[in-house]
């Protein structure tokens, strides 16, 4: 019998319209690679969830991204109804979605960050609380949504009314250099090195979506060193939070000194033909219908 494949995406996140964009390609893909497939937008609704999940699927291929579809809150709503999903477990999903406890963990392990505090809102709001230049992030956000960076004669980062992501606010040292990303897939290891180029401060939401607001050079044109060295981070970074699946490990390359500082671990990245996984696999001959394929072929709930 063919597997059913239930695709969740959309839901309610800042990430909603990224997520029905890589909901929709990863369920063509997996048609092409012979599944059949069910898309489920998700709402904020469980009981409805559960209707749509009856029959129930062979699997789950997880397409939500930010809070509530990629921290472990749906991932222990699957590990409870007994649906095998793709990506990472409950644990590896809510500590890379929280910024500083992750940092906490790669710093044990030797991987280097960059140097950061935990601020309240109000006290980023009365002036700066790092020396120039630096980044305020939210704790547990993706594809960069709420990140600023505040240069030196920056008007302040944000007001009253522009930070819906609650009164904790992370500030950062800002690493000066380029952008790298490294998928890792599983016991496969890390697939390739990939720069992110942009005309944008930084890599940020519209550089991300938006056409034209950047572009990538796979591989890196980096030292081979260099090469090495972050594939290596990038799979002991997966490793360190327990990921399983793929995942994606976006470091700061500053060249003048050869440093390389981790930023974020994305336990579910963009998963579009053209999103920075898929064209590392692609780099590494695997063609997205195989990498979904596989993805469903390795899914699990947690022990």
């Amino acid at each position: 019998m063919t597997t059913h494949v239930a695709v969740l995406m959309g839901g309610w996140s800042s990430e909603r319209e990224v997520s029905l964009v890589s909901g929709a390609a990863c369920a063509k893909a997996l048609q092409q690679a012979g599944y059949s497939v069910t898309t489920v937008d998700i709402q904020r609704d469980m009981g409805t969830l559960l209707t749509r999940l009856y029959p129930k699927p062979d699997v789950i291929f997880n397409a939500l991204h930010g809070p509530y579809g990629e921290d472990g809150c749906m991932q222990g709503f699957l590990n409870i109804i007994n649906i095998p999903y793709t990506h990472s477990g409950v644990m590896a999903s809510a500590i890379a979605m929280d910024k500083p406890m992750a940092k906490r963990l790669f710093e044990q392990v030797g991987i280097k960050c960059a140097k950061h505090i935990m601020a309240k809102r109000d006290d980023v709001l009365a002036g700066d609380v790092m020396d120039r230049p630096y980044v305020i992030k939210p704790t547990n956000e993706g594809s960069s949504v709420g990140v600023k960076i505040v240069l030196n004669g920056d008007e302040p980062p944000f007001s009253h009314d522009d930070w819906p992501y609650g009164e904790e606010v992370m500030v950062e040292e800002f690493i000066a250099g380029r952008e790298l990303t490294v998928a890792v897939m599983g016991d496969r290891g890390a697939l390739g090195v990939t720069e992110i180029c942009t005309d944008h401060k930084f890599y940020d939401y519209d550089a991300k979506y938006v056409d034209g607001g950047s572009y990538h050079v796979v591989p890196a044109d980096v030292p081979e060193d260099i090469t090495k060295k972050v594939k290596t981070m990038a799979e002991l970074a997966h490793e360190t939070l327990g990921c399983r699946g793929v995942s994606r490990a976006d470091f700061r390359y500053d060249d003048k000194n050869g440093e390389l500082y981790i930023l974020e671990v994305n336990t579910q990245p963009g998963m579009t033909p053209t999103s920075l996984v898929p064209e590392q696999a692609a780099a590494a001959n695997i063609s997205f219908p195989k990498l979904v394929a596989w993805m469903v072929e390795n899914a699990r709930c947690d022990n």
